[in-house]
């Protein structure tokens, strides 16, 4: 059974953040997400939650001024210690709310260091990530993001996760593939996911161009959902698309595998 969740940082932003969890469970999704969740009082988050009976599926690792255009933690080799840091604050979330995959942001290459060095720096970073969550049994994910919306961006192509999964060589570190990333960069989706299934952690999704809700541009969505359900993939789809006005009147396309509560 398709199971989708609402990523909180891109849909229902019509309304105040202490709604939006109240907005998903309405609106019939599984479960929600959140990308940086750390400007949350972390209780009354855990207490909405469970009131509205919906499990936090992913969040991402602290990951430093990369949203400002920065390169981030994970591959700076001089903010390993900031990293750490990073990784105790996403840990302490992921354990009291019972997340079980948190999302680490590879980040944007940077000229004053070899590519050698970034890409060493990461692998040790996953490493001790991979072995720090999992004593917990959360799972590490880690994505391939396109070029034209994040320049720089040192991760973006699947083989390079498929490279990166391999030199970690820890079982908990799994790929999160996000289809409109995939689909920027060129790649194809029914291919990619059989291909790289066995470390397929999560998935998330919107529509090409735009990145907006599914109907607004030209994947086929329908297509796209049978074959999630054909697959022997068992995690969550994350809807993570830019909403233009009412996010409940762009769900028109997910109606099918939506759950509303009354």
């Amino acid at each position: 059974m398709l199971k989708l969740s609402a990523n909180l940082s891109m849909l229902f932003t019509e309304l105040p953040w202490q709604a939006r969890i109240d907005a998903a469970a309405r609106a019939g999704f599984a479960a929600v997400e959140i990308q940086f969740p750390y400007d949350w009082e972390r209780a009354r988050l855990k207490q909405q939650l469970a009131q509205a009976g919906l499990p936090l599926v992913l969040i991402n690792l602290p990951a430093g001024d990369l949203m400002q255009g920065g390169a981030g933690l994970a591959a700076v080799p001089e903010r390993r210690r900031d990293y750490r840091a990073a990784l105790s604050e996403a840990r302490r979330w992921a354990e009291d709310l019972h997340v079980p995959c948190v999302n680490v942001l590879a980040g944007r290459s940077l000229p004053q260091h070899p590519p050698q060095a970034q890409w060493d720096c990461l692998v040790e970073n996953l490493r001790l990530t991979c072995r720090s969550l999992s004593e917990l049994g959360i799972s590490t994910c880690v994505e391939a993001i396109n070029i034209y919306d994040m320049p720089g961006f040192l991760m973006h192509q699947v083989s390079q996760l498929q490279d990166l999964i391999a030199e970690v060589g820890e079982d908990s570190l799994k790929m999160q593939i996000d289809i409109y990333h995939l689909l920027r960069m060129g790649g194809e989706i029914a291919s990619t996911l059989r291909e790289n299934i066995a470390h397929l952690g999560h998935l998330q999704f919107a529509d090409l161009p735009g990145r907006g809700a599914p109907g607004s541009g030209k994947i086929d969505w329908p297509a796209f959902f049978a074959l999630i359900e054909e697959l022997p993939y068992h995690g969550y789809c994350g809807a993570e698309y830019r909403v233009n006005g009412d996010t409940f009147a762009s769900l028109t396309a997910l109606q099918k595998h939506l759950r509303p509560r009354h």
